[in-house]
């Protein structure tokens, strides 16, 4: 069996910062989930979910009755406009890499809204009060468009629990 090339490190900081690289768990998703938390919302954290289409697809966090995927991206990992930097060293097996993963990302957006989800991207930049307000609003998006529980009934997994008449409490809001 081949081996493929892989790149050889430039020093051995440069090695010692790629193996703290975290795949979930990253400071800004720490920062959303903590603060949605807060809010009273309740989500699965790097849910896989298995698509009828065949496709498997990781969102860092999942709120499953309301199909709404939420994604942190880092800017290096998933190639910012704004802020991601293209490697010098090892240029030839970098640049392809953050290619694929990009390309990866758009697949299964795609994926996803075609089995009726709702695919929250934000970059790991974005303060987190725009972050919360993204995630909310997409939230109450997926909740409009779909059916409310009838009354008596326990709110679906995900969602912040109601008040009385169906208004969430006050500390669910952003306000």
């Amino acid at each position: 069996m081949a081996v493929a090339d892989y790149p050889h490190p430039s020093s051995e900081g440069r090695s010692a910062n790629m193996r703290a690289n975290r795949r979930t768990d990253t400071k800004p998703e720490l920062a959303l989930r903590h603060a949605l938390h807060q809010r009273g919302y309740r989500y699965r954290k790097d849910f896989r979910l298995d698509l009828a289409s065949g496709k498997r697809v990781r969102p860092d966090i999942a709120f499953t009755a309301r199909k709404v995927a939420v994604f942190v991206d880092g800017c290096f990992w998933h190639a910012c406009p704004e802020h991601g930097s293209k490697p010098k060293a090892n240029e030839w097996y970098w640049s392809p890499k953050l290619v694929k993963n990009v390309e990866r990302d758009r697949i299964n957006d795609a994926a996803l809204i075609l089995a009726g989800w709702t695919v929250v991207r934000l970059w790991e930049h974005v303060p987190l009060d725009e972050a919360i307000a993204t995630v909310v609003k997409a939230l109450e998006t997926s909740r409009e468009a779909g059916q409310r529980p009838e009354a008596g009934q326990p709110p679906e997994a995900g969602q912040p629990p109601e008040a009385e008449g169906g208004q969430p409490p006050p500390d669910a809001s952003l306000s």
